[in-house]
């Protein structure tokens, strides 16, 4: 994964740096880091990735993200992408 594809999803979502990392569950440093290209997503975070661009595309699912990390947390906000993702297929 390129580190212009993170920051991509990232302002494609809305998200500043720190509410990206705690959707993805890591600290805001290594976000900062997979932008700058010093680091690499693991597979498993490259996953993430993926869902989460495909949710960039979608209006209702992308301000419906950013409205639960705001208000509920990283979890429910990864169930709803994944639901979503789910609906699609």
């Amino acid at each position: 994964m390129e580190n212009t594809e993170v920051k991509k999803t990232r302002e494609a979502l809305g998200l500043n740096q720190p509410l990206f990392a705690q959707l993805m569950g890591v600290h805001p440093i290594t976000v900062s880091k997979w932008e700058r290209g010093a680091t690499s997503p693991t597979p498993y975070q490259e996953a993430f990735f993926h869902q989460f661009q495909i949710a960039a595309k979608d209006k209702e699912v992308h301000d419906t993200l950013k409205g639960v990390l705001i208000g509920a947390g990283a979890v429910v906000a990864i169930l709803l992408l994944l639901n979503a993702a789910a609906a699609k297929k």
